[in-house]
């Protein structure tokens, strides 16, 4: 089930950045900053992805009944 991998890489996605998120709002790091904003813009990607995966199967089941 290739698909729910995807959705399993999204989490790791959103885990790692935890610590970015940490440096970048307690720290006040703007690097961190940095870090985080790519991170959720490559969150952003693969959930649309992962959107457009699920509609398309959605799709094509129901122009099979």
């Amino acid at each position: 089930m290739a698909n729910f991998e995807r959705f399993t890489e999204l989490k790791e996605l959103l885990a790692g950045l935890e610590a970015d998120a940490d440096k970048f709002y307690n720290k006040g790091n703007s690097a961190a900053g940095t870090r985080l904003r790519k991170g959720l813009q490559d969150i952003k990607n693969l959930a649309q992805s992962i959107r457009l995966e699920i509609q398309d199967s959605k799709n094509s089941v129901a122009s099979k009944k």
